[in-house]
């Protein structure tokens, strides 16, 4: 029996998943709805694998899988959304995501995923995929500004970019203050930026 913590901020796509996941090999051992939670659930939870909105308040399911890979957190990651930007696939596939589902298709495709997960592969929709290949083989694909940054410094300028103080982000990936102001001074560097301030801009910047 797989043990599941699910995150997701909608009671209707929480029952959904309930139910659907009712008498088969995987256990809904604990169900949160935001991604803040979903971290704090994880040491009594002990799941063996993790299904996240991506869309949830605090945190993200990206975030979450963000937080997990550098705190070096490789249990799979099912990432279930409504639909997913090319930047934010990519970062996911960076970071070693295990599964994405749409949210539309998720009672057809999502129990698929997890058994394909599971079984130590990874699973990723149709459209997402395609969508991927055709950004990464693309000679005209937009560069990313962060793509200089290593994996930790992008971790938190990514916290810094949500407002987070230096000892919440230090908290968050299990740093001290001081490896996080020199992970900080690093990141403005690289990017030539002066502050937090036009970190978070060049953020916004990437979103729209």
């Amino acid at each position: 029996m797989t043990r599941i913590l699910v995150a997701e901020d909608d009671p209707l796509t929480l029952s959904g998943i309930g139910m659907l996941l009712d008498k088969t090999n995987f256990e809904v051992v604990a169900t949160v709805n935001t991604g803040t939670a979903a971290l704090d659930a994880l040491p009594k939870a002990r799941p063996d694998m993790l299904i996240l909105d991506n869309s949830m308040p605090e945190r993200t399911g990206l975030d979450v899988l963000r937080t997990l890979r550098h705190r070096g957190d490789n249990r799979p990651v099912v990432l279930l959304t409504g639909g997913i930007n090319d930047q934010a696939t990519k970062e996911a596939m960076q970071l070693g995501v295990d599964g994405i589902v749409i949210k539309s298709t998720a009672p057809r495709d999502l129990l698929t995923c997890l058994e394909t997960v599971a079984q130590g592969r990874r699973w990723l929709d149709q459209e997402v995929m395609q969508r991927a290949m055709q950004l990464a083989m693309s000679p005209d694909a937009p560069r990313d500004p962060f793509a200089v940054l290593s994996g930790r410094e992008r971790a938190v300028a990514s916290l810094a970019q949500r407002g987070l103080r230096n000892k919440e982000i230090a908290d968050e990936l299990g740093l001290t203050e001081g490896t996080v102001k020199v992970h900080l001074h690093k990141v403005f560097e690289k990017l030539g930026l002066r502050g937090r301030t036009e970190l978070i801009l060049l953020g916004q910047d990437r979103e729209d």
